[in-house]
């Protein structure tokens, strides 16, 4: 399996994650989530992998989360996967993904039991 990291470059706990995964020589393949947005099917298998729920994968602070009202509690997993299809700056990140399991970045050093 390919390690990845789904990265944002303004995002400072991102760039951090990413000095972390170099600074442990491990190659990894940069995806810009924002760029290439990863598919329902991708976004379904991180949530599993993390054993949370697609809320648990939204970053609420951003706007379009407000816009699109989806704190609403009757929305669906579909719904909230599709949300973050449609508005990738909603997923929360940065989110490594290797071998070993699928962590969040949120502190950088979650990713140290992953690599």
């Amino acid at each position: 399996m390919n390690n990845i990291i789904y990265h944002n470059a303004r995002c400072s706990k991102s760039r951090a994650t990413l000095a972390i995964l170099k600074e442990n020589g491990v190659d990894f393949e940069i995806i810009k989530y924002l760029e290439t947005p990863p598919t329902a099917g991708e976004i379904k298998a991180l949530i599993s992998a993390l054993k949370i729920d697609a809320r648990s994968l939204m970053r609420t602070s951003e706007a379009p989360y407000k816009a699109q009202n989806l704190d609403n509690k009757s929305l669906s997993e579909a719904d909230l996967i599709q949300a973050m299809i449609d508005n990738p700056i909603l997923i929360e990140r940065p989110i490594v993904k290797t071998n070993k399991g699928v962590a969040i970045g949120r502190p950088p050093e979650n990713i140290l039991n992953i690599i």
